[in-house]
């Protein structure tokens, strides 16, 4: 699995972009694409042996405003009623699928509402 990372808005950008935490197996290589956001790593936090639950918390103890997974399955394992940080769930962990929808992806972090889940559905 490849670490998780989050990002931060800067502050030319709406304040809920500000932070933007990506979880293992989201492809790094998207970093770049989230501009006007800072994004750091799980592993960069301290925080890649973290379970679902246990990040999430720390992610918005640390003021980060997205978390961007590929697990389909967290709405169903974590309560995320009352949460103050967004889910964006990518369909998919490969870099070279994504890449060509990377788009979509950046339109659903910048969409992000505190609180929010929404699943990127790519196009195969």
């Amino acid at each position: 699995m490849l670490p998780a990372v989050s990002t931060r808005h800067l502050p030319s950008l709406p304040r809920f972009a500000d932070a933007r935490p990506i979880h293992q197996a989201t492809p790094v290589p998207i970093r770049p694409h989230l501009k006007g956001h800072e994004v750091r790593t799980a592993a960069q936090q301290g925080w890649d042996r973290l379970k679902n639950g246990e990040l999430l918390v720390a992610a918005e103890a640390d003021g980060f405003d997205v978390l961007l997974t590929t697990d389909k399955n967290m709405r169903y394992q974590q309560n995320l009623a009352g949460r103050k940080i967004a889910v964006v769930v990518l369909g998919m962990q490969q870099w070279p699928s994504l890449e060509p929808h990377v788009r979509l992806v950046v339109e659903a972090v910048n969409a992000a509402i505190p609180g929010s889940y929404t699943e990127v559905d790519l196009p195969s």
